[in-house]
């Protein structure tokens, strides 16, 4: 049986996951869209910064993100490991 990356009882003792978004904007750069774009389909100022600083956002955004890009979470998204652990 694998090992998951993080078990209930060791969370937190795991290396640390982060989000990079580092995809959305390759994803918005091969589609030629721009933020101006993103904000005029209802995108908030504001999630675009989260965005840029790989702050959580949520799944809710993630998904108005996909359905205006019309991508995946993969495209949006991905996990990196913590270099501070």
């Amino acid at each position: 049986m694998q090992k998951s990356i993080i078990d209930a009882k060791n969370y937190g003792k795991e290396a640390c996951r982060l989000i990079d978004y580092s995809p959305l904007w390759q994803t918005m750069k091969h589609k030629g869209i721009s933020q101006y774009q993103l904000i005029n389909c209802g995108i908030e100022k504001s999630l675009l910064e989260r965005l840029r600083r790989n702050q959580n956002i949520t799944l809710i955004s993630i998904e108005r993100l996909c359905r205006i890009l019309e991508c995946t979470p993969n495209d949006i998204f991905t996990f990196v490991d913590d270099p501070k652990k």
